[in-house]
């Protein structure tokens, strides 16, 4: 469906396709707290199944977080109503302290936590939220507002994964009115949350301001389509950026990168951005950006020749050297402890490499290398080791039981290892 135009829920063709893409699914999940968006997700759902010969088993997940007195009999509610309409039911409980500040994020944190583990129990694969065209509007002016690049301009996707859990989120195209009346038709009250009107919180500042926006023709419809536009230039540079990675980085067996400078500084700030993005997130372990200006600014330092000597940025090391850009694993940051292998059970190391015990033999462990001599290195590996102490120090190693080295890097000595550097 174009973007900005809204589908008609009374028609089961098109409620068809509006669920279509979970339709595979044996197990669902539907997180409902209770207000009028998520009840009329579950009744939208239920329209849903009763046109299907065979539909999915549903189950509904509601979560107190010990915020409100009411949310225990509010999450009651639900559990009801979900049970009449032939819906499994979890309710969920928060327990625990709470934190003072970042009260928002840790809910929300805590929320598809728990969610994502009764989840795993039920053997459901996708969980679907009620976010609607209101809620992307507001996500995409905050990330206006906040200096997002293209990526978060195209606002939220129909598919994620949040904590961990497959999110999808089928009503993005839906305006809220419309799902607050199918609440009212079926004669359901709704639950009101105080915090939605709450001002303290920035997407509710946002929200007040909605109506105002929509009088000048920024509503969501617009907002909408100017998402997907977004998407649509995001995706066309993410195609660019993934032609030039390969033909511009190397990364070596320890897992760093190497890149010519000139290079880089020719594809442009877009794509050269994007190219960066990518190297500290295949080197320092996929830390997350905490925003679009420290890449930024690490790209205007590398090409105007000032960047500082030692640069750390999201788990890695950055140097300049004979006109090629060098990338390691910065040392001591959150490297993972000695694991063993348990056979025929692969492990993701530091986010990095993939390690395999494929033998039946137990005792064989990874670590980091922390000290390798690299005369010693260049004997075991047979030519010559010219990438930063860094990325040797914080490589992986596996041994056996009696010491003897297995694999080093990305390279494997003996039948019973395999290891692959993860670049995607």
């Amino acid at each position: 469906m174009p973007a900005g135009l809204t589908p008609d829920l009374a028609d089961p063709a098109a409620l068809a396709a509006l669920f279509a893409p979970v339709a595979g699914d044996a197990v669902i999940g539907l997180a409902v707290s209770g207000g009028p968006d998520s009840l009329a997700l579950m009744l939208l759902v239920r329209r849903w199944t009763e046109q299907l010969a065979q539909g999915p088993v549903i189950i509904v997940y509601s979560l107190d977080h010990g915020l409100r007195p009411e949310a225990a009999g509010e999450v009651a509610m639900v559990g009801a109503e979900s049970e009449r309409l032939g819906f499994a039911f979890r309710g969920l409980v928060w327990d625990g302290d709470h934190p003072e500040s970042g009260l928002q994020e840790a809910a929300r944190q805590a929320r598809y936590r728990l969610i994502g583990e009764a989840m795993e129990r039920d053997g459901a694969k996708v969980l679907l939220t009620a976010h609607h065209r209101a809620d992307q509007a507001e996500t995409i002016l905050m990330r206006l507002a906040h200096g997002s690049g293209l990526d978060g301009l195209s606002g939220m996707s129909v598919f994620s994964e949040v904590e961990g859990v497959r999110v999808f989120r089928p009503l993005l195209d839906v305006e809220p009115a419309m799902l607050a009346a199918i609440v009212s038709d079926a004669g359901l009250t709704p639950v009101h949350d105080p915090s939605n009107d709450d001002e303290s919180y920035e997407r509710v500042r946002w929200r007040r301001l909605l109506p105002a926006l929509a009088r000048e023709g920024l509503d969501g419809a617009a907002l909408a389509r100017f998402s997907a536009r977004m998407a649509e230039a995001d995706e066309a540079l993410s195609q660019l950026a993934d032609g030039a990675f390969a033909e511009l980085v190397t990364l070596d067996g320890f897992g760093a990168a190497s890149m010519s400078l000139a290079a880089l500084g020719q594809l442009g700030p877009a794509v050269g951005r994007r190219i960066l993005s990518r190297v500290l997130a295949v080197v320092g372990g996929r830390q997350k950006t905490r925003a679009l200006g420290q890449v930024e600014r690490l790209f205007e330092q590398l090409t105007s020749g000032t960047l500082p000597r030692g640069t750390t940025l999201l788990g890695t090391i950055i140097r300049v050297k004979d006109g090629s850009v060098l990338v390691a694993r910065e040392p001591g940051r959150a490297l993972p402890e000695q694991k063993l292998l348990t056979p025929g059970e692969p492990i993701v190391w530091d986010e990095r490499f993939r390690i395999t015990n494929v033998s039946a033999e137990t005792g064989l462990f990874a670590a980091p290398t922390d000290f390798f001599p690299r005369h010693r290195l260049e004997e075991v590996l047979g030519f010559k080791v010219t990438t930063p102490a860094e990325a040797i120090r914080t490589a992986p190693i596996v041994r056996d039981a009696t010491g003897a080295v297995l694999s080093l890097g990305g390279w494997s000595f003996d039948e019973r290892i395999t290891v692959t550097l993860l670049v995607d």
